[in-house]
């Protein structure tokens, strides 16, 4: 008996201590990137960092602010373009799609889900930006295709596999009576599903569209190659743009020699950390006041 509580509390201990390590660690990236930002944070106001668009390095000028508007921006049109379609087509794909397909288009998703982000870049170079070029000219709003609305497309294809994934297997989850009991009311099919299904799942839906959008928001290589990576605030769609990825990727380990500049990426590495950190809160938010409200399966 002794032994079997021994056991018990080494497992204990090494869940706990899993735990604290995980959280630990986040809180060592944040405290390392705080102390890296600290020099530009001395000479510079925050208000100023966040809130210029001023960006001259070799004057000294580091605002962020069309690096800010540009990383929000491109995220959004992504989740435009991918929530509805990434929803509609797990609600397909489990409800209503035969197995056999099911899992072939399982196997699509894995597939989708494990290319490098280099190679979608590539292929937004080869056919996103040519498409985005004639749509620009169509709608009288000449562009050269390397744009913010190029990137939100490459960017939406590249989230979707993930949320249809995530989707599926919370929809999967709903237990198989709530749907014949439902069926046995007189509902129709569609009925079923939006009123027991989807309303079962909804605080897992949301999490996976947490999942998308925080890799959307940390996307770097393929935003990089069809953004047009220029420093300043987008007014169009047909405009390009510069998300603070594509900068700290573009920049780090380059023009150190210039003062803070080293400094300034680290503190827009540190601003992308808080803007993921900052939707993630906000999402647990809402989920617990959907949980209050009862409107999933407890």
């Amino acid at each position: 008996m002794q032994w079997r509580y021994a056991k018990d509390w080494c497992a204990s201990v090494s869940i706990r201590s899993s735990l604290i390590l995980v959280n630990l660690i986040a809180f060592i990236i944040v405290f390392v990137l705080f102390m890296k930002a600290e020099p530009i944070l001395r000479i510079q106001s925050l208000g100023h960092l966040l809130f210029s668009s001023s960006w001259h390095p070799l004057k000294g000028q580091f605002g962020f602010l069309s690096f800010i508007v540009g990383t929000l921006e491109v995220t959004a049109i992504a989740m435009v373009l991918s929530i509805p379609v990434s929803l509609l087509s797990a609600i397909y794909l489990s409800e209503y799609a035969h197995k056999y397909f099911k899992g072939l288009v399982r196997l699509m998703l894995d597939i989708l889900a494990g290319i490098p982000s280099v190679i979608y870049g590539l292929c937004g170079v080869i056919a996103i930006v040519p498409f985005v070029h004639s749509l620009g000219g169509f709608f009288g709003n000449p562009t050269t295709g390397y744009s913010l609305l190029a990137g939100g497309i490459i960017l939406a294809i590249m989230v979707t596999p993930v949320i249809i994934s995530v989707s599926m297997e919370v929809l999967a989850a709903i237990p198989d009576e709530a749907r014949t009991s439902s069926l046995a009311l007189g509902t129709t099919r569609w009925e079923t599903v939006r009123y027991v299904v989807l309303k079962g799942s909804l605080r897992g839906i949301i999490a996976a569209i947490v999942l998308g959008f925080s890799r959307a928001f940390g996307e770097t290589i393929a935003v990089l190659m069809v953004v047009g990576n220029v420093a300043k605030i987008p007014t169009s769609l047909f405009d390009p743009a510069y998300p603070l990825p594509a900068l700290i990727a573009n920049n780090y380990g380059e023009m150190m020699s210039i003062p803070l500049y080293d400094s300034a990426l680290l503190f827009a590495a540190l601003v992308l950390l808080v803007l993921v950190g900052a939707f993630g809160l906000v999402a647990n938010i809402t989920l617990s006041r959907l949980t209050k409200k009862g409107y999933y399966f407890s």
